[in-house]
């Protein structure tokens, strides 16, 4: 056969090259599910600790087995002193998602398992990211602020995942309805089957390579922008636009439909619209843009509903093309007080989760990830 008439996908697309029990997105009701469970049913009436190990475990926990992660989690929050040393290293230009690939490669070099991908192994240093990560993107996000090394902010084992993160990110606790919003974004952006960085954390894992080694790589897979990022992008346009406080939602809202024809017109890239999966609309958004109404009526902003709407409606009558989770997950960290470049360590945050089902799902079963190319250079010639 020559390299004429090989079919290739470019970028996988369509490539079938692995079964996972993980996670599916069902056509059929448009629903993402997570080991069988519909994610807006999880969002609805569980916590990200819960799903974290149903993620891990295929099943909901019992209320001890429960009790049981919950305090091994809340063990481990702390920022170790090897890693803010690390860190405080780094110059603070450096994008947030460099310190959260750093860390990461940190901690496992560190790890008292380092030498041992055992699925028990594995496990242990699962949770041990999912507990310690959140410790580093508070800390990161403070450092940035002040501009210089500072003290981190203690965790508080007697407040949830989700609250403990708000905690040591701000130094308050957050009001309930705010907790609540971030759980439900932790929750939704936690896993979505064979995507780049996924895909790129099980590459890593098919060679035998660490748990800590995969999860580094598919943080700097979901650094690049055609992946991660979108969420970032969403408040660039609404900065671009001109955030407005005080502005009425109708008046935001026509701002940002004349700026969405205009950016179509010159054939400017938006992101936060499509994606590759979703054919009807993500079925992500309605939960996350419930979260977002709820962060906007408690913060009182409705400009930032007026971009949101006039955005979404123009795109939808130019394009019929519908948002992502990143479009109303951009406006709601903006609410709850997060800088924009932190948006995508947030992801980094809750996709642990997710990465490291899929790094333990392709150990347990694993065979080399090797696929072949077609040559297309020079023909051999001599010299």
């Amino acid at each position: 056969m020559t390299s004429a008439t090989i079919e290739i996908r470019k970028g996988l697309a369509g490539v079938v090259v692995d079964s996972t029990a993980v996670s599916k997105v069902n056509p059929e009701t448009n629903s993402l599910l997570y080991r069988g469970y519909p994610v807006q049913d999880l969002a609805a009436n569980c916590s990200f600790e819960q799903v974290a190990y149903l993620l891990w475990n295929g099943e909901l926990p019992s209320p001890e087995e429960l009790a049981a992660f919950i305090q091994q989690e809340r063990a481990g929050r702390a920022l170790e002193p090897v890693v803010k040393q690390v860190v405080d290293a780094l110059p603070i230009t450096a994008h947030p998602m460099d310190v959260c690939r750093t860390a990461a490669s940190v901690m496992g070099a560190c790890h008292p398992l380092a030498g041992d991908s055992s699925p028990a192994a594995n496990m242990a240093k699962a949770l041990d990211l999912f507990a310690a990560m959140p410790a580093v993107v508070a800390y990161d996000q403070r450092r940035r602020r002040e501009g210089r090394p500072i003290e981190p902010v203690e965790p508080r084992a007697e407040l949830g995942y989700s609250a403990n993160f708000l905690w040591m990110s701000f130094g308050e606790e957050a009001a309930p309805e705010v907790v609540e919003a971030f759980d439900v974004s932790m929750i939704l952006y936690a896993e979505h089957s064979f995507n780049a960085s996924t895909f790129t954390g099980r590459v890593v894992t098919s060679t035998l390579s660490d748990l800590h080694s995969a999860v580094t790589a598919a943080i700097g897979a979901l650094k690049g922008p055609l992946h991660g990022g979108a969420n970032e992008a969403v408040m660039h346009t609404f900065e671009e636009i001109g955030i407005r406080s005080g502005e009425s939602g109708g008046e935001a809202a026509a701002r940002a439909k004349a700026w969405m024809e205009d950016a179509l017109a010159h054939k400017k890239k938006i992101m936060g619209f499509g994606h590759r999966v979703y054919k009807n609309g993500d079925s992500r958004v309605p939960t996350m843009k419930a979260a977002l109404d709820k962060m906007i009526a408690h913060y009182g902003r409705p400009e930032l509903l007026g971009l949101y709407n006039g955005l979404e409606q123009a795109m939808e009558e130019a394009k019929a093309i519908k948002p992502n989770l990143d479009y109303p997950a951009g406006p709601t960290y903006h609410l709850m007080g997060f800088d924009t470049e932190m948006f995508t360590p947030l992801f980094v945050a809750s996709r642990i989760t997710g990465w490291t089902a899929h790094i333990m799902e392709q150990a347990a079963a694993n065979s080399l990830i090797r696929p072949l190319s077609a040559y297309n250079g020079v023909e051999q010639r001599s010299l």
